[in-house]
């Protein structure tokens, strides 16, 4: 094994940590998300947890926040408007990655 291929193998596997990182982030904040909605909703207990596991669901769609920032605006219609459901998203964001930085340490 050469120090070139030792050097490929740890970025791929960094990669790989990263990448399975931003995820869990992302289903993190999109659980944390669709709480804050489920609460606005009225919705609690059993309920809100359905909820919250279907906007994280929701991210399966496309690529990207657009898929659960949709779903989100059109549940809370008249409840929440654009600008502070993209704050809560940015906030929840913030949340969530502190959260698995530390689990994972």
């Amino acid at each position: 094994m050469t120090t070139f291929d030792d050097r490929e193998r740890a970025y791929e596997t960094k990669f790989a940590h990263d990448a399975n990182l931003r995820f869990k982030a992302e289903a993190r904040r999109n659980r944390l998300l669709g709480e804050w909605a489920a609460g606005i909703l009225g919705k609690d207990g059993d309920d809100a947890r359905a909820y919250a596991m279907s906007v994280v669901t929701s991210d399966f769609a496309e690529p990207g926040d657009h898929d659960v920032y949709r779903k989100i605006a059109a549940d809370l219609d008249g409840k929440a408007g654009e600008s502070e459901i993209r704050t809560k998203m940015a906030e929840f964001t913030d949340i969530a990655r502190r959260q698995i930085v530390d689990e994972a340490e």
